[in-house]
């Protein structure tokens, strides 16, 4: 198989992921912080060692606030609705997924506060002025993505955090589609709270994800529970990580994530990105020329940045049928809504969603080559 639905999860994975995740089942098989014997210790110390290396990876400094969740849709439920107050009203973007609108409409049914979405412009100005316009003096953070998992857009994240900033309130960022594909400094990007999975561009299992927290704002807690400290206090802790830590935490997930990371530190997320982008380019040259194509993404804009990842349809044809008919010839592609229903409103595909292709470091230049052909023979079926 031909996989290019990086973009939901990165397949395959790095062999030291896979090592990792089996050294962690046979060697590393206890409860961390639950118990006084070495092989407790032993798990404590590895999972200390990934806290650190993901810090480190997007300039954090404090590894303790790194916090472990099974996705990034916990992430960024966790950030939000630990902000979240009565009366309170959140601004995010017009192309947000579902990870972010489903909790803040939840939030909304259930009147605890309003959210607005600001319409992405062309430039960053623009898309900064329309968060900028809908400030109210009850706005309590921005929740922003900063690359559109539809047509792969970067939304300016650092600029909209100095305006978020400038009103002393907070910004979230959804970085599903740009975590170990981008560069994130929280120190130089001023972001309070980065949700990142574990299982996309940082190369570590299913079931992982992330929440960094930037800021000295308290999250009140969705979940409580047990965290192996302060046992005999019926509150949950508020020192990080035990406070969004309940219960046993997924240690062979997290280990393989370590490994993640550390691929990416060793290949060098910079040189991960000039190949995938530079495949990316030779796929949108080659869409480009074919008149049934209609293409939501746009590499050679003078005004918009995407990350390497292509939304296209055939024109008049389902995007399901082309992703049906690309995997009878081997290949994988994501065909649909891709959780993503405002950005295809946005961009006019609510109804026919869109086929998505997004490479990993793992994918070859002959891999392009073949999905070109088979796209070339659809269009000349359909």
């Amino acid at each position: 198989m031909i996989y290019f639905d990086n973009a939901a999860t990165t397949y395959p994975k790095p062999n030291g992921v896979i090592a990792a995740v089996r050294e962690a089942l046979l060697f590393y098989g206890a409860n961390p912080g639950r118990a006084g014997h070495k092989m407790a210790y032993d798990a404590a110390e590895k999972v200390f060692e990934v806290r650190n290396a993901v810090s480190e990876i997007f300039g954090l400094h404090a590894p303790e606030r790194v916090i472990f969740t099974k996705n990034c849709t916990e992430s960024l439920n966790i950030a939000i609705k630990g902000l979240a107050k009565k009366g309170g009203h959140f601004i995010c973007s017009d192309l947000e997924h579902n990870a972010v609108m489903r909790p803040l409409e939840a939030l909304k049914l259930a009147g605890v506060c309003d959210w607005s979405a600001a319409k992405t412009g062309k430039t960053d100005e623009e898309t900064v002025a329309a968060f900028e316009k809908l400030m109210r003096n009850n706005t309590t953070a921005f929740v922003c993505t900063a690359a559109s998992n539809v047509s792969g857009k970067v939304l300016p994240v650092e600029k909209l955090a100095a305006v978020a900033h400038k009103y002393k309130i907070p910004i979230i960022v959804d970085a599903a589609q740009s975590a170990g594909i981008l560069p994130l400094d929280l120190q130089k990007s001023g972001i309070d709270f980065l949700c990142a999975p574990g299982h996309k561009g940082l190369y570590g299992p299913m079931g992982t994800g992330i929440l960094l927290c930037n800021s000295d704002l308290p999250l009140s807690t969705i979940i409580e529970g047990g965290t192996g400290n302060f046992s005999a206090q019926l509150t949950q802790p508020e020192a990080y990580p035990e406070r969004l830590e309940s219960g046993t935490i997924n240690v062979p997930g997290i280990l393989g994530l370590g490994a993640g990371v550390r691929f990416l530190q060793r290949v060098g997320l910079e040189s991960i990105h000039k190949r995938e982008e530079k495949l990316m380019r030779k796929v949108f040259r080659a869409l480009k020329t074919m008149p049934k194509i209609q293409l939501y993404t746009d590499f050679e804009s003078a005004e918009e940045r995407f990350v390497p990842l292509l939304s296209f349809n055939f024109k008049g044809v389902p995007s399901e049928e082309v992703g049906r008919l690309l995997s009878e010839k081997g290949i994988a592609v994501r065909a649909g809504l891709h959780c993503a229903g405002a950005a295809h409103r946005k961009y006019g595909t609510l109804e026919s969603g869109t086929v998505r292709i997004c490479p990993s470091a793992f994918t070859t230049e002959k891999d392009v080559n073949s999905l070109l052909i088979s796209l070339i023979q659809i269009a000349k079926a359909v």
